[in-house]
Parts: structure tokens; sequence; C-alpha cells
């Protein structure tokens, strides 16, 4: 039996003297009551009730608990309130991870926005392409560009995105553009990190996984360093839709191979359980998912 409860019916039994009515007062049986006063003094080692037939008055030890129990029930009670209104009420601090360049995009307008609407909700935001153990890091959400293979984590589709093969029209026209996936192997390749000294880009050929292994001519952690020096004409890139379309649309990248787009890309939100998640993070996951059907684009 919890400690809380323990003292709770003490503190009931002292404050109406009787182990009747404390037990009324708790909806509980008199033997219960009589059963959580013993386990509570055998735990304390000491007697805090003096019983008769009559009645029950308090010991020295019983008066010094009755004491010092209030302020610690009073702020149990307060928390206890306080914690179980987060479970109707958004409020507090949600902690969410993302891919490192979702910073580029529209993620922290999106934010701004949501923060706008639950004034109430504060954010932790962490940009990372490392892999996040969401219970050990106190990650609340998770925003994941790609498959998730952890079968532990609760996964909300989002948004379908593409990948894209891009290069400066100057790099093109140096090196001619691909008609194939497998030509790739012969392009300079800006990778990422992450992907290791022997990258590969993944792509779908006849409805089927079609493997290229690239030459890295640079490898950066993050998209914005291979993003400039593409558009400088220095290699090719291999990047989510939402990342370059802005540099599509000037005409400082170029795509290719669009007919050979993976369809097992989207963009994601995963979180650790399906129940007792609290008001903050329900609203969250419906903003987003809200947000992307309207917008069909993303925020990140």
């Amino acid at each position: 039996m919890d400690s809380l409860d323990l003292i709770k019916t003490f503190r009931e039994v002292a404050s109406h003297g009787s182990f009747s009515r404390a037990a009324t007062r708790l909806d509980v049986s008199k033997a219960t009551v009589s059963k959580y006063i013993a386990e509570l003094e055998t735990r304390l080692g000491v007697r805090l009730l003096n019983r008769s037939t009559r009645a029950v008055s308090l010991t020295d030890a019983g008066a010094l608990l009755l004491e010092r129990s209030k302020p610690m029930m009073e702020l149990f009670e307060l928390t206890q309130a306080e914690v179980q209104e987060r479970a109707s009420k958004p409020a507090g601090r949600l902690r969410i991870s993302a891919p490192a360049g979702a910073g580029q995009g529209d993620l922290p307008k999106a934010l701004g926005q949501f923060m706008g609407f639950y004034p109430d909700v504060s954010i932790s935001l962490e940009l990372t392409n490392r892999t996040i153990d969401m219970a050990e890091d106190g990650i609340d959400l998770a925003l994941h560009f790609g498959p998730i293979e952890d079968e532990n984590l609760i996964v909300r589709k989002l948004a379908r995105r593409n990948l894209l093969v891009c290069a400066s029209p100057i790099y093109w026209k140096k090196h001619g553009k691909p008609t194939h996936p497998g030509e790739l192997s012969t392009h300079d390749a800006l990778t990422q990190s992450r992907q290791g000294q022997h990258p590969h880009w993944r792509f779908e050929v006849d409805g089927k996984p079609f493997d290229v292994a690239v030459k890295s001519r640079m490898d950066a952690t993050e998209s914005a360093p291979l993003i400039q020096v593409a558009m400088q004409g220095f290699g090719v890139i291999y990047m989510a839709d939402m990342l370059v379309q802005p540099h599509i649309d000037q005409g400082e990248l170029v795509p290719v191979l669009q007919d050979f787009t993976r369809s097992d890309m989207w963009l994601s939100v995963a979180y650790l359980q399906r129940r007792l998640n609290s008001a903050a993070l329900r609203v969250l996951l419906d903003f987003l998912e809200t947000r992307f059907k309207s917008r069909g684009r993303p925020p990140a």
C-alpha cells in the first residue's frame, strides 16, 4: 500500500476520532481502515493512536505525524489537481525532436502558430540527425522523415513526401542529366554524414527498391551546406522536396529522375503511448495532422 494512502487514512481517523467515521469518509470498510493504520504503525515502528471501545486519541508520535504531514498532503493534493488538469487542459512543456534540416522549412512557423492557439503550452525543440531514444531522452513527440523501424513507437503518418535528385543547371550542362538511377554512380554526390563512408541512395525501379552506391565528393551533418555547394555546381544532392523546392522554384537547382521516386517516404510523428497522453500532446498531434491535410504539405 502506498504511504500517502496510509497517511491520508491516518489523518481521517485523527481528524474524526473514529475508525467508523473515517471509513465512511473514505468509502472503505472499517476493517480496511484498521488494516491501514496497523500497516502505517508497523512501517514507522511506533504506535500512533490510542484505541478504546469508545474513543480514539493521538499518541505523542501520532500528534507529530498529524502536524508534519499537513503541508505534505496539501502539496500533494495541489500537485495532483494540477497534474490531472494537464489531462484535460493543454498546458505545460512539450519536448519535440525533428531532423536537423527541419529548421529550414515551415516547422518553426507551424509551432509558432500552435503556441498562438495554446498560450499555456511551451515547446523545447531539438533538431538532430542522431538516433533518438524517446524514453531516455525525454522526448514527447518525434518527427521522422522516411520509414520508422522501431516497433515500440506509435506512428502517425502526416504526409507523403518525395526525395529529389537535384543539381545546378551548370552541373547538369557539364556532366549531363542521368535518365536512370544507376547512372548516378559516376556523378559527384553530396551526402549526409550519417550515411557513412560508402553511401547508398535508394530509388524504386519497376516498383522494387533499387540501391545505388554513390561517390561522395562532400558529406555534412546537415543539409544546408550541401544545398549551397550543389547550387555552386559541385555535385548532386538527394533530399526531401521540402528542403530543395524553394531553390527549384528559383531555378537554382534542377530535379531529375522523378519517375523513380520512392513510395515509402512519409513525414510522420512518433510517440510512446496511445493512452493517458497529456492534453497538450493530443492537441499538437491533431494540429499537425489537420494542418497537413489543409495545406497538402508538411510543416518541416
